[in-house]
């Protein structure tokens, strides 16, 4: 059966003079758009407690029912999460589908996630958010025909006529599924602790570009990898957490992490079901902020990722800002100006000032020095060869001398060959 095009109506409730209510309605249109559904009309209004029967004020429902005749609209997507008893009102109201917010994320979750553990984390919010609402989604199953909110309902019944044991039942299996994808990861990144690289991790609100940045630094230092992560101008992008290796000129090494975009009102579901994938996040040694300057709400949109990070947990690591698509704003590229790097990823204008700021910050721990290394110890000269930046290299009668800078940890491993006296000053070494 040919798929029904979606013409929406969007309503939102501005409760007590929101400051960001436009701009969240605004947003609510931009998600609308990015699963296909055609914008028709918006109707909002102010109120001072939402109603608890229809969410709007029932003399509203008429404005509504006309919006929908008017344009021949036939699903109606409110701005916040509408709890069950909500949506079966709204639906026998307006005689047709009635989906909020928190769906349309989802959905568009749905259609992004690649990998394995990203379906799973969406599954699991999508059947959690499911459960309450059974009987209202039943029915509303004899007004659809496909279209965004109907993808995680099978084909159509089937999937929502499970009783709620079942349901239970699948989110535990799955549940399981996912915890064991997750000690897994959780493995990757202890290994990657104990081989003591730096990890950078690229947060930020959703299509800031951070996925952009992180394909600039890899052709700019690691051109021969082919391994390029998905980036496109849409909301949510990238689900999975990408990580990779960035090798700098004087053989140090960092990780570069991509994760989920952030956007405002991010259903709790889904917070929680990704929570694992934005551990990522928490481990990091720095975090570079992803901006898109060029945005007139960039400031709002830097709240909203600041208070995300805070909801799970995330106040004391260090962070870079990157106002990013600084070159469609006229603002001088690249700049910087204190923990602010102005650049444009796009065009790769600003990345080697942004990996400056890196380098400041997470290779803190290094000393430059000189060591005599005896000639029946090759084993350690090739090893610094490979991890530390050496200056020069000279062959004296006693062995090799490396002049170089490298790892505070190193230092003190081999610190019977260091030259005595040679150690920067500027270096606290115990």
């Amino acid at each position: 059966m040919e798929q029904l095009q979606q013409k929406a109506i969007l309503v939102g409730v501005n409760l007590n003079h929101q400051d960001d209510f436009e701009y969240s309605m605004e947003e609510l249109a931009n998600l609308a758009e990015a699963c296909d559904v055609e914008v028709v009309a918006m109707m909002t209004q102010n109120l001072v407690k939402i109603n608890t029967s229809h969410y709007i004020g029932t003399g509203k429902i008429q404005e509504v029912l006309a919006l929908l005749e008017a344009n021949d609209g036939n699903l109606v997507i409110f701005n916040d999460e509408l709890s069950p008893s909500q949506i079966r009102n709204l639906e026998a109201d307006l005689k047709c589908k009635v989906i909020d917010r928190t769906v349309l994320i989802l959905d568009i979750f749905d259609r992004r996630a690649k990998t394995r553990e990203a379906q799973l984390q969406v599954e699991v919010a999508q059947l959690k958010y499911m459960l309450p609402r059974l009987v209202g989604l039943r029915e509303s199953l004899g007004r659809q025909s496909g279209g965004v909110g109907t993808k995680n309902r099978g084909t159509g019944e089937t999937k929502l006529e499970l009783d709620r044991r079942r349901i239970e039942e699948k989110i535990t299996a799955l549940s399981k599924e996912l915890e064991t994808l997750v000690a897994h990861r959780q493995t990757q990144r202890k290994q990657r602790k104990k081989n003591d690289v730096p990890v950078v991790s690229l947060v930020g609100y959703t299509n800031a570009g951070k996925s952009t940045i992180m394909n600039a630094m890899m052709e700019l230092f690691h051109p021969e990898q082919e391994k390029q992560v998905f980036e496109k101008d849409m909301l949510f992008a990238t689900l999975e957490t990408s990580v990779r290796s960035i090798p700098l000129e004087d053989n140090k090494t960092f990780l570069l992490t991509d994760t989920v975009g952030f956007v405002s009102k991010l259903p709790h579901h889904l917070v929680k079901a990704f929570r694992s994938t934005l551990e990522e996040v928490a481990e990091a040694d720095l975090l570079i902020h992803v901006v898109d300057y060029s945005n007139p709400e960039y400031k709002r949109l830097i709240d909203i990722t600041n208070r995300t990070l805070q909801e799970i947990g995330i106040t004391d690591i260090p962070v870079v800002y990157a106002y990013n698509k600084s070159d469609l704003t006229g603002q001088p590229i690249p700049e910087i100006q204190g923990d602010t790097v102005y650049l444009a990823a796009k065009p790769r204008i600003g990345i080697r000032e942004l990996v400056q700021q890196i380098r400041e910050r997470v290779f803190k721990d290094y000393i430059r020095c000189e060591m005599l290394i005896p000639y029946d110890q090759g084993a350690v000269v090739s090893y610094f060869n490979e991890r530390a930046h050496i200056f020069a290299t000279d062959y004296e009668p006693e062995g090799t001398k490396l002049i170089m800078e490298c790892k505070l940890s190193d230092y003190g491993k081999y610190k019977q060959y260091v030259v005595d006296g040679s150690a920067a000053e500027n270096a606290s070494v115990e």
